[in-house]
């Protein structure tokens, strides 16, 4: 049997071979794009019938039969004398095939006829294989299992024994022409070589994974016959007749899970198509396997009272409910409290009964005008060409390269559903049969819209007639897919919470697009429904400039181009801000430049608003997204607002939250998924300045002042500690050399420590600013003396300048002599540098002076010996020789002025 029929399954009778002529029909009407019921009631034969054919239970078909059907599904010639031939020639033989059988008691087989395996050693090798396929056993794992208890010396030989009597056991009886299941050896174990639908939990997980892809295209007939096969093959837990070593294997674990989730996407495609019949034996099975699986119950409640069996549902719940109490001392979870309350109000997808009409026979949907709900597009539209390129993919002319569905995620207020929109609106003519449009209202102050909402709104819109529409979620979305087969149609979700709220949104038919905006990133959208993601930044500045002369005229913008291009800069590019500041300026006629003055003030967000219109604020955008947030995370976004840079790594943000970095790492992937935190390069996170100032209105002053000291000391510890790797000698003669971090606890080589200082640079000029204005003057004296040789070195003059000065206020608020005299020497060096001779010279005597205040003998020597290099070179050689001197004499040394160069510490100061 070929991998492509073995694949499409076994008929309900069992584990055995399926024909492929069943296998080769199905395929041809998947091509045809037709489900069982449409080419049945083309071809003129029942769909039971057609149903009976694919699965092999029809072996032969009337040649009136295979005409029809091959004029419905188009087949050429060629293709239905292949047809024919199938059919008398049956299905291969497969009597020199050996099966292994995992789900339930061990079972080798080859063909219909059983292989004894009566060696418990051999059976528990081969069941770990059979388990592991198709990966490698381990060598560890072979012999815990083997030997629970403990291995005798000789294990490695044995092994090899067991594993030579188990290859003999899978050797074919007569020459093959397919593989055969054999053990081969890897570098850490044993491998079974084997093509997965020769493994019973192989076939399963491939009828499993066919299943998956077609409920998720919206085929939930054939959807169901995949997992009817599928669950055939399972005749009780993994390996139920095995030790307890290997019935809890992880890997038997994780297969019994993959055998209830089959259980219940089956029981759901079952209530869809209205044949709940036919899974209650199967969950009444799986509820006695899993006595407190309650997915399990509530399905098992439906079915039975679709069934018309209501008393013995309520007595599932009953019984369950009791159960929960007595052994785990909990109520019925909400899916299960929900299940009982349908059944209790009798909304329920009952069983197909006969006279009944299906769901393919409801009343057709009543004519009328075609859905064009598209909001009205914004009157002014800029920039965004390459995101409306990305769009595009949605109307590519080419089917390999049209996408189906697109998500247009990105921060609050950054324009997504303006972009939606413009692209909905310039592109519908593509859309021959309209358009729909809801607002979700994921992040809204109105709750948010349920799906089941949605689908009702939808239906009613495309003409199904409103007495007529599903109590049911997944009836009323099959209903919808089914409205939708045929149609060239666009939908728009905006604002979406989440990609469960969008899920059953989306329509299986090939000519539909969907355009989704969230705030969020919908990954799970990406990963599971191929849906293409397109991430939205705030504007470039002339994308900005464009959006600001759109909005107040270009002629405005044009007479004072500088301030508008500043208030741009002030709106930080975030398109909402820069139309609410347009409409402000055109409400208030007031100049560019003085608007501009008020924002730079305070409370620059309460500014960023519409009188009399509450939606049209950036607060109250931003707002949303944080209350949205759990409260670690709402924390975490608070405290960002603290950081004196641009951005901070997952360890940095630990340091200021007072967490492990495991934790902050998942607190910075809730924020950015929220868009409200960028990953600027990999691994470094920051905000955007208005969500900054947002963040900062509310962060309490106590939650302030804890957070910054934190993180003060944790780039105090690091710095200090590169400073002492890199720069040994200037460490140990700083004033506030004591005992510091030991270098190789932090940092691993001098790479990582100059790597470290480098990327944080920034960080830490900006710390030392906002720990001297803030009142941590310690710190910044500190960190700014361990900083100095690091910036001398690289060339930072200009931070390394900025630095020295904010040091010295607060070494001066301090009360800190010493600290001062440093701090006044590290400017006058930087100066001195900047060959600013004469200021240099200024500060280098206030040093000296300082330095003798506080007694430092060092900084006196090192002041006067710059002092004396400055007279030299103004040509003033008396003077220089007598500061020289001075210096010798602090020193206690006299072996010239060269030795005393070197003999006074630099205390940081490399010039």
């Amino acid at each position: 049997m070929s991998e492509r029929t073995s694949a499409a399954g076994l008929p309900r009778g069992g584990p055995g071979e399926q024909g492929s002529f069943g296998a080769q029909l199905q395929a041809f009407r998947r091509r045809a794009g037709l489900s069982q019921e449409a080419a049945a009631a083309r071809a003129g034969i029942s769909t039971r019938a057609l149903r009976d054919i694919e699965r092999g239970r029809v072996r032969r078909p009337q040649a009136r039969t295979l005409q029809r059907l091959a004029e419905t599904l188009g087949l050429t010639g060629a293709e239905l004398v292949d047809l024919l031939a199938a059919t008398r020639t049956g299905p291969p033989r497969a009597a020199a095939r050996p099966r292994l059988l995992i789900l339930g008691p061990l079972s080798l087989r080859r063909g219909q006829s059983p292989i004894p395996v009566t060696s418990p050693m051999l059976r528990r090798l081969l069941g770990l294989l059979a388990l592991k396929h198709p990966e490698p056993s381990t060598q560890q794992e072979i012999t815990d299992t083997l030997w629970p208890s403990g291995p005798p010396s000789s294990h490695q030989s044995l092994i090899h024994t067991y594993v030579s009597q188990v290859r003999r056991l899978l050797e074919p009886d007569e020459p093959q022409t397919v593989p055969s299941l054999t053990v081969a050896r890897t570098p850490t174990g044993y491998l079974l070589q084997a093509p997965r639908n020769q493994i019973d939990l192989g076939h399963f997980d491939e009828l499993l994974a066919q299943a998956e892809r077609l409920h998720r295209a919206g085929e939930p007939e054939a959807a169901y016959e995949a997992l009817t096969q599928a669950l055939t093959w399972w005749r009780g837990p993994v390996l139920a007749d095995a030790d307890p070593v290997l019935r809890q294997h992880p890997a038997a674990v994780v297969a019994n899970e993959r055998r209830v989730k089959a259980v219940l996407l089956h029981a759901d495609t079952a209530l869809l198509l209205r044949r709940p019949e036919e899974t209650v034996p199967l969950l009444w099975d799986m509820v006695n396997t899993e006595p407190l699986h309650e997915g399990m119950h509530a399905r098992l409640i439906l079915t039975l009272a679709s069934c018309g069996e209501q008393a013995a549902a309520l007595n599932v719940f009953n019984r369950l409910r009791d159960r929960l109490d007595e052994e785990l001392g909990i109520e019925p979870s909400t899916e299960v409290r929900a299940a009982h309350l349908r059944v209790l109000r009798q909304q329920l997808p009952l069983a197909q009964r006969p006279g009944r009409p299906a769901a393919a026979e409801r009343p057709a949907p009543t004519t009328g005008p075609l859905p064009a709900q598209l909001p009205a597009r914004a009157g002014s539209y800029v920039g965004r060409r390459r995101q409306m390129r990305e769009l595009d993919a949605l109307v590519a002319p080419h089917p390999a390269l049209r996408s189906h569905v697109v998500a247009v995620v990105g921060a609050p207020g950054v324009g997504k559903t303006a972009l939606a929109k413009h692209w909905a609106h310039a592109r519908r003519e593509h859309f021959e049969d309209g358009q729909l449009f809801v607002d979700l209202r994921g992040h809204s102050p109105l709750p948010t819209l349920r799906p089941g909402d949605v689908l009702a709104q939808f239906l009613r819109a495309l003409g199904a007639p409103p007495d007529q529409l599903p109590a049911d979620e997944d009836e009323a979305a099959a209903l919808y897919r089914t409205l939708l087969a045929d149609k060239q149609m666009l939908i728009v979700l905006d604002n979406a919470r989440d990609a469960e709220q969008v899920r059953p949104l989306i329509p299986g038919a090939q000519g539909c697009a969907v355009v989704i905006t969230s705030r969020s990133r919908l990954a799970g959208l990406v990963a599971s429904d191929g849906a293409r993601q397109l991430v939205l930044d705030v504007l470039d500045p002339e994308e900005g400039h464009q959006l600001l002369a759109a909005t107040i005229g270009e002629s405005r913008a044009a007479a004072d181009e500088e301030a508008a291009r500043r208030l741009v800069r002030l709106c930080g590019g975030l398109p909402l801000a820069i139309r609410i500041a347009g409409a402000n300026l055109l409400a208030r006629n007031v100049a560019i430049a003085d608007y501009c003055a008020e924002l730079a003030g305070d409370d620059m967000l309460s500014r960023l608003h519409i009188e009399g219109d509450r939606r049209s604020t950036v607060r109250a955008a931003f707002e949303l997204s944080y209350r949205a947030l759990p409260a670690a995370a709402q924390r975490m976004f608070r405290l960002l607002s603290l950081t004196p840079g641009p951005d901070l790594t997952v360890d940095g943000a630990a340091a200021l939250a007072d967490s492990t970095s495991a934790e902050s790492a998942s607190l910075l992937v809730t924020l950015t998924d929220a868009h409200l935190v960028r990953e600027r390069a990999a691994g470094r996170f920051g905000l955007h300045d208005l969500l900054r100032t947002y963040a900062r209105e509310l962060v309490s002053r106590e939650e302030a002042h804890a957070g910054r000291q934190r993180l003060f000391d944790w780039y105090l510890y690091h710095t200090d500690a590169a400073a002492r790797l890199l720069y040994p000698a200037e460490s140990a003669a700083r004033p506030s050399a004591a005992s510091g971090p030991s270098a190789a606890l932090v940092f691993s080589d001098h790479g990582q420590a100059s790597e470290w200082l480098d990327n944080e640079r920034e960080n830490l000029a900006g710390a030392v600013l906002q720990a001297s204005g803030a009142g941590f003057t310690a710190v910044a004296w500190r960190l700014a003396e361990s900083l100095h040789s690091y910036f001398m070195v690289g060339m930072y003059t200009g931070d390394c300048l900025k630095v020295a000065t904010a040091s010295l206020f607060a070494a001066v608020a301090d009360g800190e002599l010493r600290a001062q005299a440093a701090a006044q020497l590290r400017r006058a060096e930087c100066h001195w540098v900047l060959a600013n001779n004469a200021q240099a010279l200024d500060l280098f005597r206030s040093a000296l002076e300082l330095a003798r205040q506080a007694g430092w003998q060092e900084g006196q020597a090192l002041a006067l010996r710059r002092i004396a290099a400055a007279r030299q070179e103004n040509g003033t050689m008396r003077p220089a020789c007598d500061h020289r001197s001075q210096a010798r004499e602090l020193t206690g040394r006299d072996s010239g002025a060269g030795a005393v160069a070197d003999a006074v510490p630099k205390v940081g100061l490399t010039c």
